[in-house]
């Protein structure tokens, strides 16, 4: 088959393949406590998808803080600093449930496999939960320019893998990622709420309730 029409299977990290999420959370929190910002887990929903310069911004805006440049990137690195000493001591069980099923059947069936996501931090918390060598390639915040919902980040993978868009089939638990796999003529796949990710043409609460039946009809779907 040639590769333009191979399928490529593209998973987003944060809250798809591993739930860092709650790192983050705690690690944007310390930074809002220390401006005085009442920073809740309904706050951190605003961040889902977004890249970690934006992601300042909106807890600023939520405690109506203007600041300098300089005083955001201070910010910036402390919060990166916390939110790695949260990842010193992952491992493979913090992937999250049904994962590994999925990945392993994609590799089973030789299929195309990326990473597109906003964390920076991809490509070691890959390697500490033991699933790097799962991913063809991957494309991370250091190789993008663009947030999601802009599809940069998805469109990079599949030209990486040389397989057109429309053979792109996304998992994201993110609305603006779920926006960026639309917007990129790709197969959107949302994985958690429906009334949050209602835009994604398939839905799924978990990778749990994902089948091999399932992936092998989109595996063998015409487009």
């Amino acid at each position: 088959m040639n590769s333009l029409n191979k399928k490529a299977f593209l998973f987003d990290l944060d809250g798809v393949i591993v739930d860092t999420a709650k790192y983050h959370y705690l690690a944007w929190q310390k930074i809002a406590s220390k401006l005085n910002i009442n920073f809740t887990i309904k706050d951190n929903e605003l961040l889902k998808g977004v890249s970690r310069v934006r992601s300042l911004d909106i807890i600023l805006e939520l405690g109506n803080i203007k600041a300098s440049q300089e005083d955001k990137n201070k910010w910036l690195i402390e919060k990166n600093e916390e939110y790695l000493s949260y990842l010193v001591n992952m491992d493979k069980n913090e992937i999250l449930p049904g994962v590994m099923k999925v990945l392993d059947f994609l590799k089973e069936k030789q299929q195309l496999i990326a990473l597109g996501s906003a964390s920076k931090n991809a490509r070691p918390i890959l390697e500490k939960t033991g699933i790097l060598h799962y991913f063809d390639t991957i494309v991370d915040g250091n190789d993008v320019t663009n947030a999601k919902p802009d599809p940069e980040v998805f469109l990079i993978a599949a030209k990486n893998l040389n397989t057109e868009a429309k053979n792109a089939i996304v998992f994201e638990d993110s609305v603006a990622g779920i926006q960026a796999a639309n917007i990129g003529k790709m197969t959107s796949i949302g994985i958690g709420e429906t009334k949050t990710l209602h835009e994604a043409k398939y839905i799924f609460e978990n990778f749990t309730q994902i089948s091999t039946s399932f992936i092998e009809n989109l595996i063998g779907e015409k487009n």
